[in-house]
């Protein structure tokens, strides 16, 4: 099967989906052999004004942080040597609760936060602290967190994106990203996500996540635009594994989670006919990439589902799981 005839079984649900249930959307497929094909639906802003949705969007990618910079970024300090998988954040950050040499979070290690094996909670509304991103970052390294089961936390990645900058010398947006992504991009060519009762305004090229908004626009766990071109040159390079740096993301860290990614699993968002070779991630914003190796395939679907308010139902889960369903079972 071509790009073009796996896609096309995927097409119905989202054109569906782009028709009512959220503005719209552009979904892509790209094989190991480098076939690509990519289609766009609706609309990239219903208001205050009607934007049609391109093949050259950019989306906010939220999440999609986490996996397509951050964990990246770890993993080539780890191969060129400036720290450990293994090794405590403090290698990085000594300050990391630095009035109390016996917490928790300075036994914290760089695997553990990639692999949200910590005790760390899944969100706090830091951006209600204030907004200055020195002080918030100085914050979230002396803040007494209080303890739980490990669970998918932003935290972690907020601690890693404060120790790439430590590493680097450089603040996370200054940083070199690859073509189709960015941090600071042109609203003109993004599409809009929630019109923000905290801002006072629809965001469009402005993060969406209000912490990573508060922390400057670009943090370890939210910040980063691109295109979907950009996602799949990713996934691209995954598949060829051009980078063997990289190719840790394959190697579970638990029942559901690799370095970075999330590993298939019953009921995830990836759907179930995928092989047990699968990662993916989403992003809270409506994006998505999922990689199956086995099969040597990858699909992303992005959306702006949040346009303009997140406090409705549009389905994205189910619309993630049927299309991943229709992409597997067309590539055979």
């Amino acid at each position: 099967m071509t790009a073009a005839q796996i896609l096309a079984a995927a097409i119905d649900p989202v054109a569906r989906a782009a028709d009512g249930q959220i503005p719209g959307a552009v979904v892509g497929v790209v094989t190991r052999s480098g076939e690509r094909e990519v289609e766009a639906f609706g609309l990239a802003q219903s208001e205050p004004d009607a934007v049609p949705m391109r093949r050259g969007t950019w989306f906010d990618l939220a999440s999609l942080t986490k996996v397509l910079f951050t964990t990246p970024t770890i993993l080539r300090l780890v191969a060129q040597g400036r720290i450990g998988l293994d090794d405590r954040l403090t290698v990085a950050i000594p300050d990391l609760r630095q009035y109390d040499m016996g917490a928790a979070e300075r036994g914290l290690t760089f695997r553990q936060c990639l692999s949200h094996l910590t005790h760390l909670p899944a969100v706090e509304p830091l951006y209600t602290y204030g907004q200055d991103p020195a002080t918030l970052r100085a914050f979230i390294l002396q803040r007494v967190w209080r303890r739980g089961p490990a669970v998918y936390s932003d935290i972690n990645f907020m601690l890693l994106g404060i120790a790439i900058e430590r590493l680097t010398g450089c603040a996370l947006g200054e940083l070199p990203v690859p073509a189709g992504f960015g941090f600071r991009p042109d609203p003109v060519d993004c599409a809009a996500t929630e019109r923000c009762s905290w801002r006072g305004r629809v965001m469009r090229g402005e993060v969406h996540d209000e912490n990573a908004f508060a922390l400057g626009g670009a943090a370890g766990h939210a910040g980063l635009f691109g295109t979907i071109d950009g996602v799949l040159d990713v996934a691209l390079g995954l598949l060829e594994n051009r980078e063997p740096a990289l190719s840790g993301v394959r190697v579970k860290q638990s029942a559901t989670r690799t370095l970075g990614w999330e590993a298939r699993y019953e009921g995830w968002s990836g759907g179930a006919a995928c092989s047990d070779e699968t990662i993916g991630h989403t992003g809270f914003t409506g994006t998505g990439l999922w990689i199956d190796f086995r099969r040597g395939i990858a699909w992303s679907l992005l959306t702006n589902r949040v346009h303009p308010t997140r406090h409705r139902d549009t389905g994205i889960l189910e619309l993630r799981r049927e299309v991943g369903d229709r992409i597997v079972g067309a590539a055979g």
